[in-house]
């Protein structure tokens, strides 16, 4: 949105103001205005016009003007009704010299997961990448995606759901939570005790001492129904958790508040991350390219690294496949 438009919509909502004076203040003609005022109703805010001028009687539950109208981080918003891939929209974005965009959607078409895994990203959804520029080395670039947990983490949280944290950045909730019972199978594995409401996959670019761009993918499975959604991911909904449908367009403003907050402090994430962890404590099986560590989990250590205490001593594993385990 640019900045004209938005101090448009900043006075309507203080409104009514007419034509004239809203012309006077902002420097530009009545009939710039009026072209503003038509532009944000086809965004579908809802203004309203009497004899005391314009007033903004409603903000439109979802969209990029929506979302960046109040929207406390410097980020502009593209918004898609529907798009194959936000990340690959984003990345094309980076290959074009763009920073700091966050490419948001309704429904994608072709979401991809981690280990290029299929992602159901449908209408109700939100799907958003974030695109930025950190001035930092391409070994410290992992903790961005642990504070993409912890933003959307404190979002649900906000929304009234207790969301948590699986290692490194799967935000679930309880089943209990979610209102179903656990699984009472005796498998070691947890079954059915964790679902998944968001998943992460951040991508970048650069040389060992320098990143180039960061594209952290961000999908949350908000007023969308579970059974639309691959049993095997285990998912359930920020709909479905609190009976009723969730704000949308400030649920996606305070993620991505949260997370330009981090992104500046990236020392403090890990400290962030921890607090809403639920893998700490666990024992896990984590299955990494070179094999497989199973033992408890300790700690978290920087960019995002976990600690993990085997029979054979401590380990500590950059990326790979993190599973709960029961207790034995």
């Amino acid at each position: 949105m640019n900045e004209t438009r938005h101090r448009v919509l900043d006075a309507l909502s203080d409104g009514p103001v007419s034509g004239p004076a809203l012309a006077e203040d902002l420097g530009i003609s009545r009939s710039a205005v009026w072209k503003h005022v038509e532009a944000l109703r086809a965004a579908g805010f809802q203004i309203e016009s009497d004899d005391a001028g314009y007033s903004l009687a409603e903000v439109p539950e979802f969209g990029g003007e929506a979302v960046e109208y109040g929207l406390d981080a410097p980020f502009d918003v593209e918004y898609h009704d529907s798009i194959p891939s936000t990340n690959a929209r984003a990345r094309d974005l980076a290959a074009g010299g763009a920073e700091d965009v966050v490419v948001l959607a309704d429904e994608q078409t072709g979401g991809r997961g981690r280990l290029d895994r299929d992602w159901v990203s449908p209408s109700g959804g939100i799907w958003l990448s974030i695109l930025f520029r950190p001035d930092v080395p391409m070994a410290h670039a992992p903790v961005y995606t642990l504070a993409a947990a912890v933003a959307a983490t404190r979002a649900a949280r906000e929304a009234g759901v207790e969301a948590t944290i699986k290692w490194p950045n799967d935000v679930l909730v309880s089943v209990t939570s979610a209102g179903t019972s656990s699984a009472d199978d005796d498998d070691v594995l947890v079954g059915g005790e964790e679902r998944k409401l968001v998943g992460i996959l951040t991508e970048m670019e650069g040389e060992a001492d320098r990143v180039s761009w960061v594209v952290v993918g961000i999908g949350v499975n908000a007023n969308v129904d579970p059974d639309s959604l691959p049993s095997e991911a285990n998912p359930t909904s920020l709909q479905a958790v609190r009976g009723e449908t969730v704000d949308r367009r400030l649920f996606t403003q305070r993620l991505v508040e949260t997370f330009d907050t981090l992104r500046q402090t990236p020392e403090s994430v890990l400290d962030e991350w921890r607090e809403y962890a639920t893998t700490l404590g666990k024992r896990v099986r984590v299955e990494t390219p070179t094999g497989v560590v199973e033992g408890d989990a300790v700690d978290v250590e920087f960019p995002g690294r976990l600690v993990v205490e085997t029979d054979d001593g401590r380990q500590t594993v950059s990326a790979g496949d993190c599973e709960h385990l029961r207790p034995v």
